[in-house]
């Protein structure tokens, strides 16, 4: 049942769980500062001594803003609420909010087979949400915009990453030296749609 009230509570509620994470991701390369100057470690050793932990922040970066990006764009679509819309925003902030675990896991234990199935799987988690939450939308008309209702090319894109994140993850898991690699995949989103909107009946 649709809740008439105006989602912005939800997104700023939304936006503020994200910028937590977001600021999370940079606390264990704080951390490492003190202990590098005490060891007698320069400022340019800092940075090359811990190029697994700054690359996991930047990638982590990278995706929880491309995510928020999706999601924030979505809710443009969206004019009142109901309990399945909630309950598929709180998983999509779960995945968010987990993110940051796996990260500094990619820090510490590089290329392992289980961290990287940990961190795209936890990616992948908050793209199936993602597509929950337009899926609910689509399925209850008091919910979606009448001026400016959800286009029909989001969730195909939002079903198409899904897909590509479940091969990069299979293939992270089969293939461990590949592990991050994987993610590269998110690249074909686009020709994949088109090859599907070209196809479909």
């Amino acid at each position: 049942m649709a809740i008439p009230r105006d989602p912005d509570r939800l997104v700023f509620f939304t936006d503020a769980v994200v910028a937590i994470a977001i600021t999370l991701l940079v606390l264990p390369l704080v951390d490492v500062v003190p202990p590098a100057a005490r060891n007698g470690l320069s400022a340019v050793e800092v940075v090359t001594e811990h190029q697994p932990e700054i690359f996991g922040f930047l990638l982590s970066f990278a995706v929880i803003s491309r995510l928020w990006l999706v999601h924030h764009d979505f809710f443009r679509h969206v004019r009142a609420y109901s309990t399945p819309l909630i309950l598929c925003n709180v998983g999509w902030l779960l995945a968010i909010i987990i993110l940051p675990f796996p990260t500094e896991m990619v820090g510490v234990y590089g290329g392992d087979r289980f961290t990287a199935g940990f961190y795209i799987g936890t990616i992948l988690m908050a793209v199936l949400f993602q597509a929950g939450l337009e899926l609910v939308v689509r399925a209850d008309p008091d919910l979606a915009s009448t001026t400016d209702p959800p286009p029909p090319e989001s969730l195909p894109g939002t079903v198409t990453a899904a897909a590509l994140l479940a091969l990069a993850l299979v293939l992270a898991l089969a293939i461990p030296v590949l592990n991050y690699w994987t993610l590269l995949l998110l690249f074909l989103s686009s020709p994949v749609e088109k090859l599907w909107y070209r196809h479909r009946p």
